[in-house]
């Protein structure tokens, strides 16, 4: 019998958790998938059922961790700068443990999981999409790198400020 959503979710959460706890006590090319599903207390099949990659299942839990976020600002997506900033900022210590184990590909296909359109659009539509999720991985990939330095709030200043220069290209 099939599993519904929410146990097939929590289980890829708690596949996902288990891996981001071990990228914090030992490099990521030496986790293993049993490691990852022993930690996680379920069978070997069960990671290979839901995930290919250890990305993947990172970009799962950052996907789900925005959306459990955005659920209490009523489904604004990336529209709202200063939601977006807020919430990677709350995760930031997930997010440098992502950093830290070189495996910030899979922030930036987050990024493009929540932006990008799930239904059919244009072309330009796209295009215009995938841009948007490049500059905005762009100033999240700057800001962990100097390890949140600025406020949330700065961040969306500097945000509209590029964002007003960038229409004068």
């Amino acid at each position: 019998m099939a599993r519904g959503t929410k146990t097939t979710d929590f289980l890829k959460e708690c596949m996902s958790d288990a891996l981001i706890k071990l990228m914090s006590e030992k490099s990521i090319d030496k986790i293993t998938i049993t490691d990852i599903t022993n930690l996680a207390d379920v069978g070997r099949s069960t990671w290979f059922r839901n995930f290919s990659t250890k990305s993947e299942a990172l970009s799962f839990k950052l996907v789900k961790l925005w959306e459990r976020y955005i659920s209490e600002y009523q489904n604004l997506r990336f529209s709202n700068a200063k939601v977006f900033f807020e919430f990677n900022y709350s995760i930031q210590n997930v997010l440098k443990t992502i950093y830290n184990a070189e495996m910030q590909h899979s922030i930036y296909d987050a990024c493009c999981i929540v932006m990008l359109p799930q239904n059919d659009v244009t072309a330009l539509d796209c295009y215009k999409f995938r841009f948007y999720a490049y500059g905005i991985y762009g100033l999240l990939d700057e800001w962990i790198k100097r390890d949140f330095k600025e406020t949330p709030d700065e961040m969306v200043e500097l945000f509209s400020v590029i964002r007003n220069d960038q229409s004068n290209l």
